[in-house]
């Protein structure tokens, strides 16, 4: 046991609150993350193991393994490192009760509940499948079910890495009652091996009970070996038929005659679901594809049960009890060809290539196979070896190597513009882990997606980081007091904040160009991109009596008044703010914002309306208000009526 103290900061970020559990190779607190402000659960390693350099490795590189697994029913590992001499992963901290509580509470459990609770179970072991993961150690306890029936299976990658050694002074590490029979036997384990457990799982929640029980794990092992469970309507009659062969052909003892994948059995328990839900009681009907047909060592449990299952099952007695000493006298011709196998030492090849790893094994009496994974190492690197280094096995029996393929990677998305939720998700689904950070922009509206870091288009590694930077909106600026200063000081000060400047000149006895007044008035709290319009003097000259102008000649087409000198005003609907304001700040005009609310969400943020419209004609240096759309529940008119009071004026 790893005993750490309330408030312990672990590892320099995770402060510890309370111990929350124990298991056979850890510890587990919850903590606070105190960079990110969010709850976790550390699991701390048990320092017997911290000592042992091969477990170590594999703890680490699984853990890794894990991190790179983004579900909705996988829970997240978010870090590992080093603590105190031993070893920690910190992964979410949720909220609820493990499947194993719910089962001793409420078993046996409805079933098309069953197959709702089950199928979130396969769906995350076919995703871990699919990258390469095996949980190895799949049971309701490394479950844990949430107020509505939503489920997330935990200690993916913990369980392979205490797969290094099966057995340690002659104990079964996991749980005995979930194991395959390949792995009672110590063969190597594969997908097929977590379809095996779920079926146990399957099992349980049916029945209220596991189907192979003893005094001591051996015992159990063996069961698993060489006994065929109790269909499960021998202990509840009213199972459906459908839903006992699903779970039967996932007990199969031959892995090649159960599912050949997680996602297999996840369209036969959606199929016995329909049968249950359609209220079919399944005799003389077909069952899903494959659940019927008979398998060597194996009873097929189809939907043509015979009438009088006692009687049958008496008569198969007899041949089992027959079939159990045959087996055990296996077993034990198996003991005696062991005893008398020549053995060797497996040499140790890890960190070597692939080339040298395969030619060292084979001089040492062995054959080679090898095996594929995704691996931050060089490609060709042998990251893992079955059986382990310095062990005693057959001559001439297979050594399994474990080789890199180099990391994966995949391209960042572009999700700038998007929902925090959907960009979340977007790169969620490429297999990335996300971290958000908010960040004020006069561009992009509230709440959505900014970019990347790194950004979009950067090949990454698979399960890496990236930051994902959402809008908080424009920022606050204070304005600046720029009266008294000259016309360009006061346009400098006022852009360095981010503030547009609308220019008004009125004659004054004070200086040409000084600054006579302002609004707003400096030490007011605007949003970045607000226009501050300034009153510029004309100078005292400018006061003085002129001689009388020349007599003014009737316009003509190519001699417009001065004053009526207009320039077109552009069209900004649909772009962000940002743009808008400077696309009309382009064109000699100054920018007023206000909002309107709106229905559509795509319009939330962006210009929906401008004032006065796109083409219109107005004199350089007129404001031109743009109107923002913003999400409301309640709608104000006055943004309206300010709208139109600005296109009748403007």
């Amino acid at each position: 046991m790893t005993e750490v103290a309330e408030n312990t900061l672990v590892d320099g970020r995770y402060r510890v609150r309370d111990r929350i559990g124990s298991g056979g190779m850890a510890d587990v607190y919850e903590a606070e993350d105190t960079h990110l402000g969010r709850d976790v659960a550390i699991k701390l390693l048990h320092r017997r193991f911290s000592r042992d350099n091969q477990f170590v490795e594999r703890f680490r590189r699984e853990a890794s393994a894990a991190a790179r697994l983004q579900h909705p029913h996988v829970v997240s590992v978010y870090d590992r490192g080093e603590h105190d001499g031993t070893y920690y992963i910190a992964m979410e901290r949720l909220e609820g009760r493990t499947l194993k509580d719910l089962i001793v509470e409420e078993a046996p459990i409805d079933q098309q509940r069953v197959v709702a609770l089950g199928l979130q179970i396969v769906e995350a072991a076919h995703f871990a499948h699919e990258h390469g993961v095996i949980h190895r150690d799949l049971k309701p306890h490394n479950v844990i079910v949430g107020t509505d029936d939503e489920l997330k299976v935990t200690d993916f990658g913990i369980a392979r890495a205490g797969a290094s050694e099966m057995t340690e002074t002659g104990s079964i590490m996991g749980t005995a009652q979930y194991l395959s029979p390949e792995q009672a036997e110590g063969h190597a384990v594969t997908a097929s091996s977590d379809v095996y457990s779920i079926g146990i799982v399957l099992y349980e929640m049916l029945t209220g009970r596991v189907p192979f029980e003893a005094e001591s794990a051996v015992t159990i092992a063996l069961k698993h070996l060489t006994e065929l469970p109790e269909p499960p309507s021998t202990l509840r009659p009213d199972v459906h038929p459908a839903l006992e062969a699903v779970v039967m052909r996932a007990l199969a003892k031959d892995p090649a005659d159960r599912y050949e994948s997680a996602a297999d059995l996840a369209a036969d328990l959606r199929a016995a679901r329909e049968r249950i839900v359609a209220g079919e009681d399944g005799r003389g009907t077909v069952l899903p594809a494959g659940a019927i047909v008979p398998v060597a060592g194996a009873i097929a449990y189809g939907p043509a049960l015979l009438a009088d299952e006692e009687d049958e099952r008496r008569r198969r007695r007899w041949p089992w009890l027959v079939l159990g000493l045959l087996a055990l006298a296996l077993l034990g011709v198996g003991l005696a060809a062991l005893l008398f196998t020549a053995q060797a030492q497996v040499p140790r090849v890890v960190g070597q290539d692939v080339d040298r790893a395969t030619a060292t094994i084979k001089r040492a009496g062995f054959r080679v196979r090898v095996e594929a994974r995704t691996d931050r190492a060089p490609e060709g690197r042998i990251l893992a070896q079955r059986p382990s280094p310095g062990r005693e096995a057959d001559e001439g029996s297979t050594v399994t190597l474990v080789a890199s393929t180099g990391p994966a990677e995949r391209t960042i998305p572009t999700v700038m513009g998007e929902r925090e939720r959907a960009a979340v998700r977007e790169l969620t689904e490429a297999s990335f882990r996300v971290e958000t950070e908010e960040r004020s922009s006069a561009d992009v509206a509230s709440g959505r997606a900014i970019g990347t870091r790194p950004p979009a288009g950067t090949e990454v590694e698979v399960g890496e980081r990236v930051r994902l930077l959402i809008s908080s909106g424009p920022r606050e600026v204070e304005v600046p007091r720029v009266v008294g200063l000259t016309r360009s000081s006061a346009e400098s000060a006022l852009e360095a904040q981010g503030l547009g400047v609308i220019v008004e000149r009125r004659r004054s006895e004070e200086s040409e160009d000084e600054v006579l007044s302002q609004s707003p008035d400096g030490g007011a709290t605007v949003e970045e991109g607000a226009a501050v319009s300034i009153e510029v003097s004309t100078g005292p000259d400018k006061m003085r009596a002129a001689p009388a102008p020349p007599e003014p000649r009737p316009p003509g087409p190519d001699r417009p008044p001065p004053e009526d000198a207009r320039t077109t005003v552009p069209g900004v609907v649909g772009l962000s703010p940002g743009a808008a304001s400077s696309r009309l700040r382009a064109a000699g005009f100054g920018v007023a914002r206000t909002t309107r609310p709106v229905g559509d969400e795509d319009r939330e943020g962006i210009v929906v309306d401008q004032a006065p419209g796109a083409g219109a004609e107005r004199r350089e240096g007129s404001t031109i208000t743009i109107v923002v759309g913003e999400a409301r529940k309640v709608i104000d008119p006055g943004d309206g009526d300010q709208v139109d009071r600005a296109s009748e004026t403007g």
